[in-house]
């Protein structure tokens, strides 16, 4: 199991629980692209799929909603 495999697992696992850089660098080894920051949020998008991706840091967590929502987008851009 690759570094990659094993990161996505434990995130899959316990969404409330990953550090908001740990999120940011699962997103990009995903080849998501950061296209802009507005205050604290951080936008991402995906060449393969149509919706953005907003991430936030609270406490330097990134919020458990968030991760769902990226574990749901990364599921469809494997489904493709």
């Amino acid at each position: 199991m690759t570094k990659k495999e094993k990161r996505h697992n434990r995130i899959a696992r316990s969404p409330a629980n990953v550090s908001f850089d740990e999120a940011v660098a699962w997103l990009l080894s995903f080849g998501f692209k950061e296209v802009r920051t507005k205050g604290g949020h951080h936008i991402f998008t995906h060449p393969l799929w149509d919706g953005i991706l907003t991430m936030q840091s609270k406490k330097g967590y990134a919020k458990p909603y968030q991760i769902r929502q990226a574990l749901k987008a990364i599921k469809e851009i494997s489904d493709e």
